[in-house]
């Protein structure tokens, strides 16, 4: 993460793996960083594809955040990354609230991306439940009860399954303070718009983990995959974040999307 692309008083952090390929860019989850995505880009680097990484604003290494962290902030901060490295058409890859805000910028940009992965995140535009908004609503009050010590140990072991995985998800999250997370986890909601008419206007490819808990993504994405008529690939053992809980499948999935799709 050498490179920095300072934009509206953060310096946003990223890495690029320079080429010729498809370029790929990987945002992350909430209170993660760019190491979420080591294993993807060391494959797809190999494969020949350009694939760049970056630390959301407030995260990991872009940091002093310089704004609030809030949807629109968000969106506008990953369009001016991919204007400053002059990509053409980038397939956008997110997981969790990563996977949120690449939805978000295809849905605001139609023309910026050539394909679209979301790995472990709702489906932005869904038809929300009663008991689903209320359940968005009470996601942050919630987590601003849990002791501060105790949050990014909570959070690791409710998004991760393996041994490797936790451990790199309580690294990531005890980055941010309490206060932080808890900003960023409000945001999330930002990004539900419920639209029942609209459809992903580049091609799509859904991954969840097999064990994934969190939210309504167990439900949701199996509804938002048969309403855009794609298949959902489900990885087996995996939970919320299913490319470092199982990342030679969710290697795979990829590898197939883009050869298949883009």
């Amino acid at each position: 993460m050498a490179d920095v692309f300072p934009f509206q008083g953060c310096d946003l952090r990223y890495g690029d793996t320079g080429g010729d390929g498809t370029p790929l860019v990987f945002s992350h989850g909430a209170g993660a960083d760019h190491v979420m995505f080591d294993a993807q880009r060391e494959h797809l680097r190999a494969q020949g594809h350009r694939v760049i990484t970056w630390d959301m604003r407030g995260h990991g290494l872009s940091r002093p955040a310089g704004a609030p962290f809030t949807a629109e902030q968000a969106v506008a901060d990953l369009r001016a990354l991919v204007e400053h490295l002059g990509l053409d058409r980038p397939v956008l890859v997110g997981q969790s609230l990563g996977g949120n805000l690449s939805q978000a910028v295809v849905r605001r940009y139609p023309g910026l991306a050539r394909g679209l992965v979301v790995i472990g995140a709702t489906w932005n535009t869904a038809p929300l439940s009663l008991r689903e908004r209320l359940l968005v609503k009470a996601a942050a009050p919630m987590l601003a009860t849990i002791p501060a010590g105790s949050l990014p140990r909570v959070m690791a072991d409710a998004s991760a399954v393996t041994p490797e995985a936790r451990a790199d998800a309580r690294r990531a999250f005890g980055q941010l303070s309490k206060k932080e997370f808890v900003e960023v986890w409000r945001a999330t909601v930002g990004f539900l718009s419920p639209d029942p008419g609209y459809r992903t206007p580049v091609p799509l490819c859904l991954i969840r983990g097999e064990r994934d808990g969190t939210g309504n993504i167990a439900s949701a994405m199996p509804r938002w995959a048969e309403t855009e008529g794609v298949k959902e690939i489900v990885i087996p053992g995996a939970g919320h974040i299913a490319n470092q809980d199982n990342p030679r499948a969710v290697n795979e999935a990829i590898d197939a999307f883009l050869r298949e799709r883009v």
